[in-house]
């Protein structure tokens, strides 16, 4: 079986997804159901159709695109981000902070993203920029959300949008690229990082065993991961978002 929580496992934060796990391990094996001694941190991961997933983390855009009715929707885990409804989440679009300017300013810059299927880094961006009529079309990709911030940081790109969540992590570990970023807009908040499995039948015991497991959480571990609880989001919400054009 494999189990990881790839979205948000930032080495500083990884002893506090394994104590996560941890328990989550414990309260599946309680009831009978095998579970991992520990995360997948290799290429499996990432390895979101496999026929022996027991739980996963995705991003929307893969999960609306590719992986819909191919995976069961576990929960969705909340964050607790001030403006948007639990489980939900948005991007922070930056900019240098020596820079002016309105966001729209920089659509005809490069937007740093950390890939095309990333809905926070990719989609999000795109479609708040047709939002008033108009596309991002220069694109650096990076590989992943500190990089994009990195990259702005460092004058390779003009802006990116990174996930609040990211935003967090980057204040709190990366406080010399932040520092050097400012916030120009928000975008609209849409459906947060699901859970997923391949167990179609072992959703919710999937949930419940993640959701008391947050509640029990030390508060360190709350501290570092700042997870609130576990909702329920319908795939409906998740396909209703758009997908940019000429994707």
């Amino acid at each position: 079986m494999i189990a990881s929580l790839p979205m948000y496992d930032w080495p500083e934060v990884q002893p506090a997804n394994d104590q996560l796990w941890a328990s989550v391990r414990d309260r599946l094996r309680a009831t009978g159901l095998a579970a991992p001694e520990t995360l997948s941190r290799d290429r499996r991961a990432h390895d979101w159709t496999a026929p022996d997933l027991l739980l996963s983390q995705t991003c929307g855009f893969p999960y609306r695109t590719a992986l819909h009715g191919k995976v069961t929707l576990v929960g969705t885990p909340d964050y607790g981000l001030e403006g948007a409804p639990p489980g939900y989440y948005y991007s922070v679009l930056v900019v240098p902070a020596d820079r002016g300017g309105d966001w729209q300013d920089f659509i005809d810059g490069t937007l740093a993203i950390n890939g095309y299927d990333s809905q926070s880094g990719w989609a999000a961006p795109q479609n708040h920029a047709a939002g008033v009529g108009r596309r991002f079309g220069r694109i650096l990709v990076t590989g992943a959300h500190r990089d994009s911030a990195t990259a702005v940081a460092d004058g390779e790109a003009d802006i990116a949008a990174i996930d609040a969540m990211t935003w967090r992590l980057v204040e709190a570990y990366r406080p010399d690229v932040a520092r050097r970023l400012r916030i120009c807009a928000r975008t609209t908040p849409t459906p947060g990082l699901p859970l997923i499995t391949a167990l179609r039948d072992h959703a919710g015991l999937l949930r419940t065993a993640f959701a008391e497991t947050i509640a029990a959480l030390a508060p360190e571990d709350r501290k570092s991961l700042h997870l609130q609880g576990v909702v329920q989001i319908p795939a409906s919400a998740y396909l209703a978002v758009p997908t940019p054009p000429g994707m």
